[in-house]
């Protein structure tokens, strides 16, 4: 959005420094101008949007262009706070790539400057670790890999979600297609430590997109359950009146709403995303 310039200018530079260079990198000003950018002379593309699309409709901006130039099969986004402390970021993918082709995304760890992950970024139900290793049910939007391969299966991010619960949609529709989903803690974004409420749209759009995520991808049955079990864990977390407001109205947008295409994931996603240690419940 043009206010980071800094932290753009630091990412890129660790970008340049990866011993696997990229083959492409696009930077999308999602409703901003953006400035000179002097590094990665030949291979930096810049794209000026007239209106802000929010988080996935940028990076669907991005992925178009990507294919345009036709020679790009994995891609990486980052978000232009973060940085990659490590120089082999971009052969630790490559390599995880190379060696299974149903890889369809890998998540990075995220941790700030002191190495300490969030709890809400680490990718399982009960547990804390963000070193552990393994195939999970979800990745984080702060830095990732994905397959060209598996988004011409699954299609791109939900860019109607403008901002929380994007990563979810475009997971589930990954697993469903039967692509895996490796959380790899080896490869660090270094990001700095933040809450998603600190955005004024953030309890809105997370009550609003979550009735519709529930309403594209999970079998009927699950749908009560799934909102009930959000619902109650809402009204137990949230320590603001306004915040409860702002959840509600959501909510009742996302009931009356148009949701999108529905295309709900099959029962042996659901039994397969709950031998991974996460239903599609919570």
């Amino acid at each position: 959005m043009g206010n980071r310039p800094r932290e753009v200018d630091a990412l890129l530079a660790s970008v340049a420094a990866q011993d696997v260079p990229p083959a492409r990198v696009v930077i999308v000003g999602n409703g901003s101008p953006l400035p000179e950018f002097p590094g990665l002379p030949g291979k930096l593309t810049v794209i000026e949007l007239d209106e802000n699309l929010g988080c996935p409709g940028g990076r669907n901006v991005a992925l178009r262009r990507l294919r345009e130039f036709g020679d790009v099969d994995v891609v990486i986004e980052l978000d232009d706070d973060g940085l990659l402390v490590d120089e082999d970021v971009f052969r630790g993918v490559r390599d995880l790539f190379a060696s299974d082709p149903r890889l369809g995304i890998v998540g990075f760890r995220i941790a700030d400057e002191h190495g300490e992950t969030q709890r809400r970024h680490v990718p399982r139900l009960r547990s804390k670790d963000p070193m552990r290793r393994g195939l999970v049910t979800a990745f984080l939007g702060g830095g990732h890999a994905f397959s060209t391969r598996m988004l011409a299966e699954t299609g791109d991010w939900p860019a109607d979600f403008f901002f929380t619960h994007e990563e979810t949609d475009l997971a589930w529709r990954a697993l469903d297609a039967d692509w895996k989903i490796l959380y790899e803690p080896t490869l660090l974004l270094q990001h700095p430590k933040t809450s998603p409420a600190r955005h004024a749209v953030y309890f809105r759009m997370t009550a609003r997109n979550r009735v519709w995520l529930a309403r594209r991808r999970l079998p009927l049955p699950l749908i009560p359950v799934y909102l009930a079990i959000w619902t109650a864990l809402t009204l137990a977390r949230t320590r603001s009146l306004g915040g409860l407001r702002a959840w509600a109205a959501g909510f009742l947008e996302g009931l009356r709403t148009p949701c999108g295409e529905r295309r709900p994931m099959r029962w042996r996603t659901v039994a397969r995303m709950t031998r991974l240690g996460r239903p599609p419940l919570i």
